[in-house]
């Protein structure tokens, strides 16, 4: 099970939690409306404080990819159960490592930015006003909240 952890649920849960996630438009106390993004709790935002950075929750980001990572162990483990057994091919496996590394240095390119702000937990009042789901982070639109017609 250590093998099959390290070649095929490892990589697995980075590349689901880089490219599967759910978006949040809020309403936050104090602040503009914004956009927050993870699964199933919301890890990231952007920052308040000045353009191109972002708000990090550590709690949040870890729980998070924990959920993900426990997805893909038990899908695994009842694989298993079934009794097939899960062989994984060294091209694979290396292949899903690429993508893996290309997710993990992207996704470290970003926090680097000195002007991102870590917080330990989220701890901002917020009123969701709607939620949506989106692959990579793409197509996500500003809805409109406000009740203005278009």
């Amino acid at each position: 099970m250590k093998q099959l952890i390290v070649k095929l649920i490892l990589p697995l849960s980075i590349i689901s939690f880089a490219l599967f996630t759910k978006w949040w438009h809020v309403f936050v106390e104090d602040v503009p409306d914004t956009f927050f993004t993870g699964f199933p709790l919301p890890y990231v935002c952007k920052g308040w404080h000045t353009s191109l950075s972002l708000q990090i929750f550590i709690g949040e980001l870890l729980f998070d990819f924990l959920i993900y990572f426990l997805f893909w162990y038990i899908m695994a483990l009842a694989i298993n159960y079934l009794g097939v057994q899960i062989k994984i091919p060294k091209l694979f496996s290396k292949g899903l490592w690429v993508i893996s590394i290309f997710f993990l240095t992207v996704g470290i390119i970003l926090t680097l930015n000195p002007d991102n702000i870590f917080y330990s937990r989220c701890t901002f009042k917020m009123q969701v006003k709607k939620t949506g789901y989106t692959i990579g982070g793409y197509n996500i639109t500003k809805p409109n909240c406000y009740n203005i017609p278009k």
